[in-house]
């Protein structure tokens, strides 16, 4: 029996900024590991249960999943979302894509920025959830709580599915308790919801029909208006602009009653926090886990993250510090909770660094801020080989180049000049220019802008690979 696989890839991760951010959420970052929780959940799906994964996010990063999959050379459908509308539609989404190819396809929704240890085990319980998810039951799977949290939802399991089975019927879906109620919940073999489910497409269309029927009809038309886009498929941004934005767990989990779980000890974590990072990361004799340009002396329970900046910390005990280009965390491990009310006062604050990081990744390479002042800009840009910018022009900026590594084929009005290691261009203000990377390594930049205005929508694209215009 084949099983889709569906990563679910649109969510922020606030809970773990600075590094986690708008425009670089935590399922792109490695976290723990060399490989981000996206690309290992792509890699834990290469078993021949699995058809080709579709990935379901977020319009702003179909670049960012494109050059994810091509780091580990892998393939993947990618479905791209107009607008966030929480899990509810991105199941219905997949639950129509899997009908599409017959009523009764198997379907496993897994999210794109939790971690899975046991790799082989999750395979396994896949595979033996998917009979009674083709009996029609919706399976989900129920971590064994390793200790009395308040982050999770909880599950109250019932009676097996049928004798001998390991899957459970589910009595009830129960919210975030309070510390008091979850000992009494772990103390009565309840599991917490890990938000990954298992189902066959016509069940879930079923269900969601059922209970959700604008949802449904929204989703519907987007999937019919969708279209193909440099490869991605397009959901039709009127149409599901109309879907409810709601959970799979309010929509079907809590109402349905074909509601069912699988036991799962697969050292299962939703990385929602940097104590759940360190308590992922290897720790030292002191419990101290260093990840990057770190020291920690005279402390135990630490968990620092550097990657660039050199971070010290001494005599402290239980506190993770997380250093980054323009931003510096340093927290409590007990007050975890707290990073996303940081974010959300930066954001009132409309401080860049609630959302942006210095490093903007584009579809071509990156740029990275360097220096800024009134009426001049430093940045550092880096173009993939064979890729490049759009043809454009500024109204308000001139551009100096300096090319410091590899080659750059370079549009200026009438001319293309190659301009070489060591060597600049000057772009005047209302140049139309275009720079490419003609060779096999990266080609790296200095760019010195300078002008009255130097806002990145001072752009205007008259030709782009990647149809941005």
């Amino acid at each position: 029996m084949k099983i889709l696989p569906v990563i679910m890839c649109g969510g922020a991760g606030t809970r773990v900024w600075p590094e986690s951010r708008e425009t670089l959420p935590k399922q792109f970052i490695p976290l723990v590991g060399a490989r981000s929780t996206f690309q290992m959940a792509i890699a834990m799906l290469d078993d021949p249960v699995f058809e080709t994964p579709v990935v379901i996010s977020n319009f702003d990063y179909r670049f960012l999943i494109v050059d994810q999959l091509e780091q580990i050379d892998a393939k993947a459908e990618i479905v791209l979302e107009p607008m966030r509308r929480d899990s509810g539609p991105a199941v219905a989404v997949a639950a129509g894509i899997a009908a599409a190819q017959g009523a009764d396809t198997i379907v496993v929704m897994l999210a794109a920025d939790h971690v899975v240890q046991d790799r082989a085990g999750l395979v396994t319980l896949c595979k033996q959830a998917a009979q009674p998810a083709a009996e029609g039951y919706i399976v989900t799977l129920g971590i064994k709580p390793t200790e009395p949290a308040t982050g999770y939802g909880y599950i109250r399991p019932g009676s097996p599915v049928a004798p001998g089975s390991p899957v459970l019927k589910v009595e009830s879906f129960v919210e975030k308790p309070d510390v008091e109620k979850a000992r009494g919940y772990v103390a009565a073999g309840y599991f917490w919801n890990s938000g990954n489910f298992i189902f066959r497409a016509d069940v879930m269309q079923r269900e969601l029909k059922r209970f959700e029927p604008e949802m449904v009809e929204a989703t519907e038309a987007a999937l019919e208006g969708a279209r193909r886009d440099l490869g991605f498929i397009m959901l039709d941004a009127p149409a599901f602009e109309r879907a409810t934005k709601k959970s799979i767990d309010y929509a079907v989990m809590e109402r349905t009653e074909t509601a069912a779980l699988i036991p799962a000890d697969i050292g299962w974590s939703d990385v929602g926090t940097w104590q759940a990072v360190w308590e992922l990361s290897r720790r030292d004799d002191d419990n101290n886990s260093i990840r990057g340009h770190g020291i920690v002396m005279g402390g135990k329970n630490v968990h620092v993250r550097s990657d660039e900046h050199l971070t010290a910390v001494v005599g402290v005990d239980d506190v993770i510090v997380v250093t980054t280009q323009d931003a510096v965390l340093v927290l409590n491990r007990a007050h975890g909770d707290k990073v996303k009310q940081l974010v959300d006062r930066l954001k009132r604050e409309k401080r860049r660094e609630a959302e942006e990081h210095k490093r903007s990744y584009r579809p071509w390479g990156y740029y990275q801020s360097v220096d800024n002042g009134s009426r001049y800009q430093v940045k550092r840009i880096v173009v993939k080989p064979g890729a490049q910018l759009s043809l454009q022009k500024h109204f308000h900026r001139a551009e100096h180049w300096i090319v410091v590594k590899g080659t750059a084929e370079v549009v200026r009005n009438n001319e293309t000049p190659l301009v070489h290691e060591t060597e600049p261009i000057y772009l005047p203000i209302g140049c139309i220019h275009r720079m490419a990377n003609p060779g096999k390594i990266d080609l790296e930049l200095i760019e010195v802008q300078t002008g009255s205005y130097l806002g990145e929508d001072d752009i205007i694209r008259l030709e782009d690979t990647y149809n941005r215009i």
